[in-house]
């Protein structure tokens, strides 16, 4: 089991920059690929980005692409996401996971079991 819990959510302006993290509680952290994933009132969960478990493979959904990065420490038992230049749309709760499997590196939501409480990213002027 893995326990996750984000941090860093906040108020930036468009054009801004923030960085959220995400820390695990177990060991066991490093075995996981880690994903991001985000949902806007009125909306569905979407995918964000997503690393694997020794972070040599890495995915963005086409939105985030060249303006997020996600990043791990696996000696920290800690995934970031730097996120620049923001915009209104970015506005969401963002939730760091963990798949049911170890080692089962995928961007579908379905298969992730292992969830944080979720840090709120409101990008507005």
């Amino acid at each position: 089991q893995v326990q996750l819990m984000e941090s860093g959510g906040g108020l930036a302006q468009p054009g801004g920059s923030l960085r959220l993290s995400c820390a695990g509680s177990e060991s066991s952290f490093g075995n996981y690929p880690i994903a991001w994933f985000r949902q806007a009132p009125g909306k569905e969960r979407e995918f964000v980005a997503v690393i694997s478990d020794d972070g040599d493979n890495i995915e963005y959904a086409d939105l985030v692409k060249g303006r997020f990065a996600i990043s791990r420490d696996n000696t920290r038992n800690t995934l970031s996401l730097q996120m620049n230049d923001l915009n209104p749309s970015d506005t969401a709760l963002y939730y760091c996971a963990a798949p049911r499997l170890a080692g089962y590196f995928t961007t579908d939501l379905n298969n992730y079991i292992y969830w944080g409480q979720g840090t709120q990213v409101t990008v507005s002027s």
